[in-house]
């Protein structure tokens, strides 16, 4: 057996798989965060133990004795978080999250010096490590003054299993730190930040062991000592290891809290103009470039919340046809954006609103703002020289077929729908840890799942929708002069 433990923003799961990767079990448990001023977003580290303990625990109880079969373990978690500790590896401050925008000045001054560009692949964007310990320095310097190591989300998961700082490849390109082309730390860019190497974890790829399971947690859980832990890797790149992204040309598109367009690449291919992001992958001598959106069914979950009605009521409303826009259309900035425009400080809107707008109209342009969000993600792919051809749906939104054939409609490219499974990060880290335990190729092991169902482009709407995408592209400019 091999466990993949997967720390996201809003739960931790655990996923048991075994040699054949059929998937044998899951535990999942719950996170909150916290929002203590506005553009803050924060969780304490402890409550990832926590969660994790509830997830084993809840997998040991369904599956009794499984565990014991364990023979690798491999990590994936949400990317660029900021967790801060001291030389007795105690946690300084609570963990700034990677949707937390305080950092923005100090983020474009970071973004003014050339060497980030240069190195780094990327933008520096206010939700990267780096500018937010400028900012923990700036306005909180005695934290900074202790601070002796600074562990991503998942690393710190590590650390407890461990007792190991490591990191690897994928999570640690979203740090500003990294020379992401030579995948390894910059010391001009740490220098940058009042930083040095000693204050990073050590580096390897996401396939390679990293660090091995303590005995106290072997004991309490029932499993060998000494199980390796594989590097992991960073949210995304695990979702591609788990739905068989890894090779040049493959690509998924993921509906989850963020939205994510993701492309596999066989070579190092920055262009941070675009907002794109260039990262190292998972796998050796691999990388790849998404476009983020930071709202995508966190947008449907906000018009959920206000309307009181359930995400899969209000969807539910639309039926199961593809219908014309109506004129209405929603920015889906509800935190700020990313790809393509880099701005924190901008908010969503809807636009177009008449006595006649529904519950039913505003459902459907949320669902086609988040559609041409990715639409704008895959015209800065373009210009950073990566074609798609088809993409892979994954995520709890991916559940909508009506979402999907706007995302398809928009993108003007077929939209796979992989057969029942769970290919997320979980599944991609267990595989990672597989591979670490085993050393099998990671080519063989990281394979793509039958497609169930392809949702192609509705033809007769083409053309409305690339009104109404022109229409959208005209309102960020509008609404951030209406607001500077």
């Amino acid at each position: 057996m091999y466990l993949g433990l997967d720390l996201g923003t809003s739960g931790v799961k655990a996923l048991l798989i075994d040699a054949g990767q059929s998937i044998i079990g899951s535990g999942h448990a719950s996170l909150d965060v916290s929002r203590p001023h506005p553009g803050w977003s924060e969780q304490n580290p402890a409550d990832w133990i926590r969660a994790c303990e509830e997830a084993i625990a809840e997998l040991k109880v369904s599956h009794p004795g499984q565990l014991a079969a364990v023979k690798g373990i491999g990590l994936s978690g949400q990317m660029h978080g900021a967790t801060l500790l001291d030389a007795g590896d105690q946690v300084l401050r609570p963990c700034i999250l990677w949707n937390d925008t305080r950092s923005h000045a100090e983020a474009a001054k970071l973004d003014a010096d050339p060497r980030f560009r240069k190195l780094t692949g990327n933008i520096v964007f206010p939700g990267f490590t780096a500018p937010k310990l400028v900012w923990v320095k700036n306005n909180e310097p005695d934290i900074f003054a202790k601070l002796a190591k600074v562990l991503l989300p998942k690393d710190f998961l590590r650390l407890w299993l461990s007792g190991e700082h490591i990191s690897e490849m994928s999570d640690s390109a979203g740090t500003s730190w990294l020379d992401v082309g030579k995948r390894d730390w910059s010391t001009d860019l740490l220098s940058a930040t009042s930083l040095d190497e000693g204050q990073m974890p050590s580096l390897v790829e996401g396939t390679e062991k990293a660090g091995a399971l303590r005995n106290e947690l072997a004991s309490k859980w029932g499993v060998q000592a000494g199980i390796p832990i594989a590097g992991g890797a960073g949210d995304n790149a695990a979702s591609a290891c788990g739905m068989g992204t890894v090779a040049a040309g493959q690509a998924f598109v993921s509906l989850g809290t963020s939205g994510v367009l993701f492309a596999a690449n066989a070579s190092y291919l920055p262009n941070p103009e675009s907002a794109v992001h260039t990262f190292c992958h998972a796998l050796p001598d691999t990388w790849h470039q998404m476009g983020v959106i930071l709202s995508a069914t966190d947008s449907l979950n906000w018009l959920s919340e206000i309307s009181g009605k359930g995400a899969g009521e209000l969807t539910a409303e639309l039926g199961d046809t593809l219908k014309a826009p109506t004129g209405v259309s929603f920015l889906p900035y509800l935190s700020g954006e990313r790809t393509p425009h880099n701005d924190s400080a901008i908010r969503g809107s809807f636009t177009g609103l008449a006595h006649e707008s529904s519950r039913a109209v505003l459902t459907q342009a949320v669902l086609e703002g988040v559609a041409f969000a990715f639409r704008d993600s895959l015209e800065a792919l373009a210009k950073a020289s990566t074609t798609l051809t088809r993409v892979t749906a994954i995520g709890g939104g991916s559940r909508s077929h009506y979402w999907l054939k706007a995302i398809a409609t928009a993108l003007g490219l077929p939209v796979d729908i992989p057969a029942d499974g769970d290919f997320g990060a979980a599944f991609g880290a267990a595989r990672l840890g597989l591979i670490a335990a085993t050393g099998a190729d990671p080519l063989r092991v990281c394979t793509a799942p039958a497609t169930d169902a392809t949702i192609e482009p509705v033809a007769a709407l083409s053309d409305a929708y690339a009104d109404a995408y022109q229409r959208y592209r005209l309102l960020y400019p509008a609404i951030k002069a209406a607001t500077a």
